[in-house]
């Protein structure tokens, strides 16, 4: 959907670089699912949790080889190396994010560094492949991942497709655990991997959902400041908005 809004007046969007963001939006949610051991994505059996886990594996790297031949394809040099450098920033955000597991001192911009290179960079990568603004992509990468893990502490099964409370059990250090950490003991002793025992109420009880969920609509802000006579600028707002007022 970036690639096609993202095309400037009189350009045709590029198809191949719309399937090759999909193709590595998808290679990564199968090799994620590996990773974090999450049996669920969206309200589905994930694919190592059914093929196993070389099954799973495979296929992701099979999606990720998938990507860049549809664009190669293409002979557009350019295009290549913006998905080639989104993927490397993918792959320093996954290992970000294993040297702040279970780590409740995790600093605020650390973790936003991690959104910004996990999901920012695909999103910005997505803007520019369709020949739109990159600042807007990183900035709504943001926002929706913020979201996401607002979603991940208050979101019902059946709507997100995930189960509630997966941050905490696996101690990731996402926005919201890390501002209830600050001020509940329960929390900051069950992320840095102890019992969990009324953890995810408890988080909810400072309010750290909200000021997170402010923090994701300031960035979805500034997606739409990065707007200047866009062809689809409505549509692009309206996105912004999206990704944070959603239930799953």
């Amino acid at each position: 959907m970036l690639v096609f809004l993202s095309a400037p007046p009189g350009q045709e969007p590029s198809l191949a670089a719309g399937v090759a963001v999909e193709l590595v939006h998808m290679a990564t949610l199968v090799h994620d699912d590996l990773i974090d051991r999450a049996h669920f994505r969206r309200g589905k059996a994930a694919a190592w949790s059914v093929y196993g886990a070389e099954a799973a594996r495979a296929t992701g790297d099979y999606l990720f080889a998938r990507a860049f031949a549809e664009l190669s394809a293409c002979g557009d040099a350019q295009s290549v190396q913006v998905l080639a450098d989104a993927t490397l920033a993918l792959a320093r955000g996954e290992a970000l994010q294993r040297t702040q597991t279970h780590d409740p001192s995790t600093p605020v911009d650390a973790y936003l560094e991690r959104c910004a290179l996990k999901t920012g960079k695909l999103f910005e990568a997505a803007c520019r492949l369709g020949g739109g603004c990159s600042g807007y992509g990183l900035a709504l990468g943001v926002a929706f991942q913020i979201a996401d893990d607002v979603l991940d502490c208050s979101g019902a099964t059946i709507e997100t497709g995930k189960i509630a409370g997966t941050d905490l059990r696996d101690g990731t250090p996402t926005l919201p655990l890390l501002l209830a950490a600050q001020e509940d003991e329960v929390v900051r002793a069950a992320l840095a991997g102890g019992p969990m025992d009324g953890a995810l109420v408890r988080v909810a009880a400072t309010g750290a959902l909200e000021r997170a969920r402010q923090v994701a609509l300031d960035y979805a802000a500034k997606a739409r400041a990065c707007l200047n006579g866009e062809l689809y600028k409505h549509e692009l707002e309206a996105l912004t908005h999206a990704v944070v007022d959603r239930e799953a």
